[in-house]
């Protein structure tokens, strides 16, 4: 590690507020929906909007990357070649697409990104999108820390881009048809119905149940807070908070988190850059722990492993804070270190597995007082999913970002003039007038410094004064503010001058995709995609699974997370578990299947449940010589 490497912290935007607050906290870049074709639906911003993010963004130097990364259907390409040009001329730095179809469309030469969505696992194919002009690649959250290694390795200046903290798709990524097979919505479309987070009844080979429901496809939340510097090595320049239909606790709280754990790595690496400028001051302690979390995990960086499972609830937990020891009728006693307090949000499993959740009404001699006592027992695990104190300080923070100028006034008998420098660029203000010699020189150069270091509300803080005269003179108070405002006016406005987008790469016509034939999970939905894969080198594609109503035997979902490694039952590590698996959610029935030499799981869609499909399941299992893997 330690290449003078530009190391990138990349933050969500649900809207202006959202991403002003993340750069207030450290973000160097961020990522915001377009008006449509975002792969958040509930998450899309006007352009206007946009434009003045882009603004205030890029005073620091940060960036902004517009997502238009779901799939466009033929009569939506105009609409969406439309969009991409209102982006760049609102400032986006990037589209981050998971469509083709974009490499085909009349664009400006705004960068591109390839989406996770495009399911980013194989380094032949990161070359290809690095040849086709993607500048960058985000790779699936399945990947481990020597996958991605090998992904930068495949083309010298492809920027790998990596998810560190949020939710987490258990399918790969653009790869999940399972909301489209129980509605219309789909995640491709940006509507997923998040039906990995539905509890499902588990199922054998005869359809009889296995237990009660549970969340059987639900995983944790990623938090790799503590392997950013092994991301680093392995080629990792962008990281990644998902989030961006979270609140403005979670965006402050865990931006300001990875800011703090990037700079402290940036004072033992100081070889490493960072992506944009400014000095943070937060007013709070960042703690991940009291955001948004459904528990934490490394999920599979350092390789297929279990534990990584949510199966009780896909709610958030928030941090374990102790044991029932002892309880009344109205109270409970607790064992360890972290005090609850009036106010404060907590949440257990009752006895049948089952999350609930109340409010504590007051805390005395040891003893916590809750709204309600229905549940709650000796052995209970208490968890705290919202801390009030903690909450209100993030409510109440002033973080402010700011950029150190350095100030030079200059004084003679009949002029005046204030300059602004910020190293790179420089304004200056100046005004004619008759300045006579000070009654008061102490005072009249405390008074010339005083003013000229009150930035107010803007983005700069004055780290040096330089006053130069002949003789201390008599400046009015008004005169200097007013021209410290128009000098910082200029100075913003030389900034933005300066700030220069990079342009999209050249693609290489001759490259050939990897493979010659496109399935369905391949995701081709218009003629502008089919006819980049055809140049390409592919012959045959079959239309995507979005293209209409999901078959029964269809493959919805195909993923590393495995069922069976997660509840103890490896087939690799004792054969001996067979048996056939189904899921039901309502009257939709689903088929685990496992490859075992690739370590993945998939998830067959059988259609719906009922008598037909029961006979069916149990014919099959009796059926001698069938495999039951």
């Amino acid at each position: 590690m330690g290449t003078g490497k530009i190391v990138e912290l990349l933050a969500p935007a649900k809207d202006y507020a959202h991403g002003c607050a993340a750069i207030d906290c450290g973000a160097d870049a961020l990522y915001v929906g377009a008006p449509a074709f975002g792969a958040r639906a509930g998450a899309a911003v006007p352009a206007d909007e946009i434009g003045r993010l882009c603004d205030y963004a890029h005073r620091f130097g940060a960036k902004v990357f517009v997502t238009m990364n779901t799939l466009v259907y033929e009569n939506e390409l105009s609409e969406a070649e439309r969009i991409a040009r209102d982006m760049y001329r609102a400032g986006a730095d990037a589209l981050i697409v998971q469509d083709a179809a974009f490499l085909r469309m009349d664009l400006p030469p705004i960068e591109l990104h390839a989406s996770t969505q495009m399911f980013n696992m194989d380094p032949v194919r990161a070359r290809f999108w690095y040849e086709a002009g993607f500048t960058r690649l985000i790779v699936e959250r399945a990947a481990s820390l020597d996958e991605m290694r090998r992904i930068a390795g495949a083309a010298p200046g492809l920027e790998i881009e990596a998810f560190v903290h949020g939710a987490i798709c258990v399918c790969y990524s653009g790869r999940c048809f399972m909301s489209r097979s129980m509605g219309p919505r789909s995640g491709n479309r940006g509507d997923c119905s998040q039906a990995c987070r539905l509890p499902y009844e588990l199922l054998d080979g005869r359809m009889r149940s296995q237990g009660r429901a549970r969340h059987w496809l639900s995983v944790r939340d990623l938090n790799l807070s503590d392997r950013l510097e092994e991301m680093i090595d392995a080629g990792v320049g962008s990281f990644k908070i998902e989030g961006r239909l979270k609140d403005m606790a979670y965006v402050r709280n865990v931006v300001g988190w990875y800011r703090s754990r990037l700079d402290e790595i940036f004072s033992r690496w100081p070889d490493l850059k960072r992506a944009s400028q400014g000095s943070v001051a937060l007013d709070f302690e960042p703690d991940p722990a009291k955001s948004f979390s459904r528990g934490s995990t490394h999920y599979f960086l350092d390789g297929p492993a279990a534990g990584v499972a949510s199966l009780d609830t896909p709610k958030s937990l928030g941090e374990a804070v102790g044991t029932v020891v002892s309880a009344g009728r109205e109270w409970f006693g607790m064992s360890g270190k972290i005090a609850l307090a009036p106010g404060d949000g907590i949440c257990f499993a009752d006895e049948t597995g089952e999350l609930r959740g109340t409010y504590v009404n007051r805390t005395e001699d040891g003893r916590v007082y809750p709204n309600r006592m229905d549940g709650i027992g000796c052995g209970t695990a208490i968890f705290r999913n919202y801390d009030r104190r903690f909450s209100g300080a993030l409510e109440r923070s002033r973080s402010r970002r700011t950029l150190p100028v350095e100030a030079a006034v200059e004084v003679t008998r009949n002029r005046i003039s204030v300059t602004f420098s910020d190293g790179s660029s420089q304004a200056t203000a100046s005004r004619d007038g008759r300045f006579d010699e000070a009654r008061d020189p102490l005072r009249a150069e405390r008074t010339v410094r005083a003013q000229t270091a009150k930035t107010g509300d803007t983005s700069y803080e004055v780290c040096r004064i330089e006053v130069r005269w002949d003789m201390p003179r008599f400046v009015p108070v008004s005169l200097l503010n007013e021209l410290r405002r128009e000098a910082l006016s200029r100075l913003d406005a030389g900034r933005a001058a300066c700030y220069v987008r990079r342009s999209r790469r050249e693609e290489n016509l001759r490259a050939l995709f990897p493979d010659t034939e496109l399935s369905a999970e391949e995701n081709v939905v218009n003629s502008l995609a089919a006819g980049f894969y055809r140049e390409h080198g592919v012959r045959r594609i079959e239309p995507g699974f979005d293209a209409g109503p999901i078959p029964e035997g269809c493959r919805v979902m195909r993923t590393r997370y495995c069922l069976r490694r997660e509840t103890g039952q490896c087939l690799r590590k004792n054969p001996a578990y067979r048996g056939r698996l189904f899921l039901a959610s309502g009257r939709h029935v689903y088929e685990l299947l496992f490859d075992c030499a690739r370590c993945e799981m998939s998830v067959v869609y059988r259609g719906e449940r009922g008598e037909p499909a029961r006979e069916e399941g149990a014919r099959r299992e009796r059926k001698p010589g069938r495999s039951r893997r």
